[in-house]
Formats: structure tokens, C-alpha cells, sequence
């Protein structure tokens, strides 16, 4: 039983296997040319999710194809190449080409979840007892569709994380459209997140501290639901990985795995046979 439909899992795999290119059958490092076979991608890709929707271990996730050992260097591997984040830039440019980004309405919130190991992104949390926990910041369109995302320790506010997830947006999507409106809850509500959405030239739509929050919910509740949907993931509702580029890798897959579940769902209607364009 796959962790995840096919309808998902092959496109993000066939752009991965054309980042990492052919690689020969054999270690070229072994003097004699005649270690054991590499296993091929394939399988690595689908226990490191396996991994990613449990939340397992990678002792429970092996099998006799594919050994702990093997998911935890091939994942290191990948994640220092950066290809998490270069799948969902592909990801985002497939649903721009094909639906389009509607990057005129932004939102901005953060996401505490638990991280009990420790680690580089891991901080004491305010909200369960200064126990281990990370904070992962996110931007999403009018379409909840999740652009840029940063992950820090639970005890970081968010306000301090704007500047970081708005220059992340800007990596992944590229140069965002005149005069954007971002909206934001009363976490934000201060100068300093005033003055970093003047300086990229956006519209904030904040939320004021004091006045309850359904009055005032605005075009906010996007980001939330995305945060929810992320939170169907086993490692990022409890990060058990220590190492920081590794916990970027399984947030931008997660969000790679969400972009295409939007697109399959926008083009639902709009790509069928007879109203393809």
C-alpha cells in the first residue's frame, strides 16, 4: 500500500530522477569496480516518503530492499544537493504554467509542532511546557497554495521570521507581482513588520491586537488550512531528525506534495478532454 497516490508520487519522482541525472550501477570508488548495486532511486524516494507521511523511523520504514542505512545517506545526499527545494520551485512553475499563482492576496503565519530530539531548528516550547519544538513559518496565494517556507526553533516569534519567509517566497516563485496585500494576524501588529513589508513594497493587512480574531479573520484562513494539510505528515507533526538541512529537505517536499494535490485538484475542471486548453 503506497504512502501516497501515484497521481502524486510519480511526477515529483520523474523530476528528481532528472536532477540527479544517470549515475553508474557500480561505486566507481571500489578498486575493483565490484560493489553491490546501487538501489536504485525509486525505492530510496518511496521510503523516504513512507518515512515523511509516518513518521516512523527508518528502521521501522526499512525493508529487504532498501536498509536504514542506505534511506539516511541517500536522503543526507539529496538534501545537501538542495533537490527538496528545487522540487517544489518546479512544483510552483508547473502550477503557475498550468493554473496560475495568484500572488495578488498573500498570507503569512507560523506553526509550532513538536521536535523531541533536539537538534539544530529545535527550542524550548511556549505552548507544551519548554518541551523540544520547531517552528516552521509559511506564505501561501489566494489558492493556498504553500510558496515559501523557513523552519526555526519554537521559542522564535514569528514577527522576527517575516523578512526570512518573504525573501524565501521570492526564491522559490521569483519576482512577486506590484504592490502585493499580505495578510497577517496581530502577531505581527508592531513597526518592525511594518517596516519589512514597506520594504518589499507590500500592503500589509494586519490584524489588531485586542479584537477577537473571527471578526478580523480576513483572508487568513488560507495559510492556516495549508499549515493543517502539512500537518498530515508524521515528520513534520513530530521532527525526530536533528540535522537542519534535512528538516528543510522534508518541509519543501511536503510542500512540493501539497502544491500538486492543489494543481490536480484546480485542473480538475479546467484540463479535462473536451475543455483542455
Amino acid at each position: 500500500m503506497p504512502a501516497v497516490p501515484s497521481c502524486l508520487i510519480d511526477p515529483l519522482f520523474a523530476e528528481l530522477e532528472a536532477l540527479l541525472g544517470e549515475q553508474p550501477e557500480f561505486s566507481p570508488e571500489h578498486p575493483w569496480g565490484c560493489h553491490r548495486r546501487r538501489i536504485p532511486h525509486r525505492v530510496v524516494f518511496e521510503h523516504i516518503v513512507a518515512a515523511m507521511v509516518h513518521g516512523s523511523g527508518y528502521e521501522v520504514i526499512a525493508s529487504t530492499g532498501c536498509s536504514d542505512r542506505t534511506i539516511r545517506r541517500r536522503l543526507t545526499e539529496w538534501a545537501e544537493k538542495g533537490l527538496g527545494q528545487k522540487l517544489h520551485q518546479l512544483a510552483l512553475a508547473t502550477y503557475d504554467k498550468i493554473a496560475g499563482l495568484e500572488l495578488g492576496d498573500l498570507a503569512i503565519d507560523g506553526c509550532i509542532t513538536k521536535a523531541p530530539c533536539g537538534g539544530d531548528k529545535a527550542g524550548p516550547s511556549p505552548v507544551d511546557r519548554r518541551k523540544g519544538g520547531l517552528t516552521r513559518s509559511a506564505t501561501t496565494d489566494a489558492r493556498d497554495v504553500p510558496l515559501g517556507i523557513i523552519s526555526a526553533g519554537a521559542n522564535r516569534h514569528d514577527s522576527p521570521l517575516l523578512q526570512p519567509t518573504i525573501e524565501n517566497t521570492k526564491q522559490q516563485v521569483g519576482p512577486l507581482p506590484e504592490n502585493p496585500v499580505m495578510h497577517l494576524d496581530s502577531g505581527y501588529d508592531g513597526k518592525p513588520s511594518r517596516d519589512v513589508l514597506a520594504e518589499h513594497h507590500m500592503v500589509g493587512e494586519i490584524a489588531k491586537k485586542g479584537i477577537p480574531s473571527p471578526i478580523q479573520a480576513g483572508k487568513r484562513w488560507v495559510v492556516e488550512r495549508k499549515h493543517s494539510w502539512m500537518n498530515n505528515y508524521g515528520k513534520l507533526r513530530r521532527c525526530t531528525d536533528r540535522n537542519a538541512i534535512i528538516i528543510d529537505f522534508y518541509l519543501h517536499l511536503a510542500a512540493a506534495f501539497v502544491t500538486v494535490r492543489c494543481l490536480i485538484q484546480a485542473a480538475r475542471h479546467t484540463h479535462r478532454r473536451y475543455t483542455r486548453p
